[in-house]
């Protein structure tokens, strides 16, 4: 069984260029075929013809992340045709390539096979729409107007622009090689001379232009190596080389590491942080930026770097109420699609986003733990402090201790936290709540950003602040346990709706209070049991809501849907309370989805469907992008889980507590870094037990095992880790 993501489309994308075709290598306008920059999409039609008649490739495939290439049949001359000398085997073919980066390279070449001189009329047909696109995918383009076309003979180039005065936008198309080309209809021509047994090829650059400046794609050229390679080339660090015995986990790893490595935005703030997903999260997001980048942690560092850089360049610093915008405030999305350009939304630059801030904070503190890296961790400080301050001044609306959001601009996102579909929170009976709400899982992020920027406060050497905001935490912990803890049902609210009553349904978010460390051990045991129950736990992974909830939809978005980037978040937090029964089902779940797609590729979300004879796959969430940052972030995180690895690099320590399950009888994680220091790691199983051996390749470190918060040796161990952030 091989599944595919969005089957009726191919991608390539690099930075903020991104060509969707459909599977034959056409694009015709249909839905979202078309080439992208910025989220505008330049070239709504982009195919090629001879002699008239269109090509339609026999073969079409992406070859990297950035480049697809196919192969079509050149349609014989009748003269050819009538010879003796013309077969079926000898006739001509044409070999077509996509390069993105920086707008889009274009390469047909025709190989001739046979004996004689073919003279032909190369077609390249083209048209613009400048639409967004999502609505481009929604199969709802909003052009601002008509493109108007130019075309200039002497340099061989076409121009289409936008007939508008609110938008700067067009595309220019030009014929790299000396040629009578023309334009005529809609088509760019090119006359060309293939001699007998020979090759011909032709190159175009489509150069988009936004606001004045022109992008020009550099040269076209396929790039193969390794996953290490790759990354190496991409984001300019080289990962840690992982050896798995179970070849599907061995695949699915490879192929997330290669897409993390795939997807930087290029900013000039912060060049590795990642965009959400492909094709229709092709831009910035705070919270998903940051998720990502923590996550990825286990195999790269600068993602996350990059993504504190990033929202800290992008925070807010005024009261705006059509961004949600606030002093202190972090960003939840920036990009320039055509709408938000014209302002007909606020997501050119909006703030409407709890989990972003609450992220930021935490993750800094984990970025501090596993580089050491204080230098960068004392220049983002100050973003953090401002970041608190805006937590207590604007975050707690009605001072009652808890966070709670609500929206001001009127077409801003209705839902705040980590579920920010208009639908995701409902009661017991399925109702969508308005708000102003509070979210479990928000509250657990508050607390752990707290205790998790507490060593770069001391670093900074601000021990009061320090002390304040572990007490603060100690406070906020008692206050989550006494409002939002469910004791019949073993479970955490999902939260408390605008009369401060608590909202009741099972979800995932309850999942999230484990890896906060929120919990106590033996509400941490109960959660766990809870969310592996079959009406939450579907046999490939844990739903975002209960089966048994009237608004159930397995197909939705936050309703019954499963994501891998929750996966990896709750594994974690299984690992982290010893629940190894419920962390081994889990990543068995989350790597039989990945071997159900191409590539071992999970994509943004599957269905909730439960595993059984009836349905040996899940589906897929119709509007899914694949590559997802967070899908591929969410298996790095699944493998930290089952090593139990957790770094304290200013101390130059690195605590771990390996459980491997009985699928995956050994792991051998080589170069792993620990702030300056590399160690490999090699993990087995023997019998029941897990063993592991380390051995510090460089710099200096000492590996200790760690026992999770369910054992008795855990209160050493938070002892041992409490004296080093002192």
């Amino acid at each position: 069984m091989e599944l595919r993501t969005r089957p009726h489309q191919r991608f390539a994308y690099r930075d903020r260029s991104l060509l969707v075709t459909s599977p034959l290598g056409l694009c015709t306008g249909e839905g979202a075929e078309g080439f992208y920059f910025h989220n505008t999409r330049m070239l709504s039609r982009l195919s090629w013809s001879i002699d008239g008649q269109q090509v339609t490739p026999f073969a079409w495939s992406d070859v990297s992340h950035a480049a697809l290439l196919g192969y079509a049949e050149v349609p014989e001359s009748q003269e050819l045709q009538e010879t003796e000398v013309f077969s079926e085997v000898t006739g001509a073919h044409l070999e077509l390539s996509a390069f993105v980066g920086d707008g889009l390279r274009l390469r047909a070449e025709i190989a001739n096979y046979t004996h004689q001189d073919r003279h032909l009329v190369l077609g390249l047909h083209l048209a613009a729409d400048f639409s967004g696109t999502a609505e481009a995918d929604a199969g709802t383009p909003d052009p601002t107007g008509p493109a108007l076309a130019s075309w200039d003979p002497e340099r061989r180039r076409l121009e289409l622009r936008l007939d508008s005065d609110q938008l700067d936008r067009a595309v220019r198309v030009q014929v790299l090689d000396e040629t009578d080309a023309g334009w005529n209809d809609g088509r760019l021509t090119i006359p060309l001379s293939v001699p007998a047994r020979g090759r011909r090829r032709i190159e175009v650059a489509v150069c988009p232009v936004v606001d004045g400046r022109e992008h020009r794609p550099g040269a076209g050229a396929f790039t193969v190596g390794s996953t290490a390679a790759l990354v190496s080339r991409r984001l300019g660090e080289e990962p840690p080389l992982l050896e798995a015995s179970d070849a599907t986990v061995q695949r699915t790893w490879d192929t997330a590491v290669a897409d993390l490595a795939s997807l930087p935005l290029g900013l000039e703030e912060g060049p590795n942080a990642l965009i959400a997903g492909v094709p229709l999260y092709d831009q910035f997001f705070g919270r998903d930026t940051l998720t990502t980048g923590w996550q990825a942690l286990l195999a790269l560092r600068s993602p996350l770097r990059d993504a504190l850089r990033v929202n800290a360049a992008l925070q807010g610093e005024r009261i705006d109420d059509w961004r949600d915008e606030e002093p202190g405030a972090m960003i939840h999305q920036a990009g320039d699609a055509p709408a938000s350009a014209r302002g007909d939304n606020p997501f050119d630059r909006y703030y409407g986003d709890y989990a972003t801030p609450v992220d930021y904070v935490a993750m800094l503190g984990q970025y501090y733990a596993w580089t050491g890296d204080r230098d960068t961790a004392l220049q983002l400080l100050p973003a953090a402090r401002r970041v608190l301050t805006w937590l207590d001044r604007y975050g707690d609306l009605d001072r009652d201790g808890l966070l709670e959001y609500r929206r001001r601009s009127p077409k801003g996102v209705r839902n705040q936290g980590w579920k920010d579909a208009p639908n995701a929170i409902v009661d017991a009976e399925g109702q969508v709540q308005s708000d102003p709400l509070i979210t479990c899982e928000l509250q657990g992020y508050w607390y752990s950003a707290l205790r998790n920027i507490v060593p770069v406060l001391v670093a900074a050497g601000d021990r009061l602040y320090a002390r304040r905001l572990l007490a603060q935490a100690a406070r906020l912990r008692q206050r989550i346990n006494d409002r939002l803890w469910l004791e019949d049902a073993g479970i955490y609210a999902l939260g408390l709706d605008s009369d401060g009553r608590p909202l009741t349904p099972v979800t995932s978010n309850a999942g999230h209070m484990l890896l906060t460390g929120v919990a106590t051990p033996e509400q941490g045991q109960r959660v766990a049991a809870r969310l592996m129950q079959p009406d939450m736990f579907s046999g490939w992974g844990i739903r975002t809501l209960s089966t048994d909830n009237p608004a159930y939809n397995p197909f939705s978005y936050h309703l019954g849907s499963v994501w891998a980037v929750e996966q990896g978040t709750i594994a974690a937090g299984f690992g982290r309370y010893g629940c190894w029964e419920q962390l081994h089902g889990l990543a068995r779940g989350l790597f039989d989805t990945a071997e159900l797609f191409t590539a071992n590729r999970i994509p943004e979300a599957v269905g909730g469907l439960t595993r059984d004879d009836d349905h040996p796959h899940p589906g897929v969430y119709p509007q899914a992008n694949a590559p997802q940052s967070w899908s591929a972030s969410g298996t790095v995180l699944m493998i930290q889980a089952l090593l139990g690895v957790r770094p304290v690099a200013p101390a130059h320590l690195l605590l771990l507590d390996p459980r491997l399950p009985d699928w995956l009888p050994e792991l051998n994680l080589r170069r792993l870094r620990i702030g300056d220091a590399t160690v490999d790691l090699h993990v087995w199983r023997h019998g029941d037990r897990t063993k592991w051996r380390a051995q510090v390749r460089t710099g200096r470190l000492l590996v200790r095992q760690r026992p999770s918060l369910r054992t008795p040796q855990a209160r050493t161990a938070r002892a041992v880790e409490s004296l080093v952030s002192r």
